[in-house]
């Protein structure tokens, strides 16, 4: 079995507390990104990511 990371928060909110939401939240989460809304926003964030990085090329 593999050592798990220590992770770095600036919170005090204790590690087990942040894994048990996220395992009660992950499945909404996916289950956005797998829906057409979800599919069209995350096309369109990555659109305007990529702007982003290409204003911040030509400064």
């Amino acid at each position: 079995m593999g050592r798990r990371k220590k992770l770095i928060t600036n919170t005090d909110i204790p590690q087990h507390m942040i894994e048990a939401i996220a395992r009660c939240i992950m499945p909404d989460i996916l289950a956005f990104y797998e829906s057409e809304k979800g599919q069209r926003e995350f096309v369109e964030w990555k659109k305007q990511r990529e702007a982003e990085k290409q204003e911040t090329k030509t400064w």
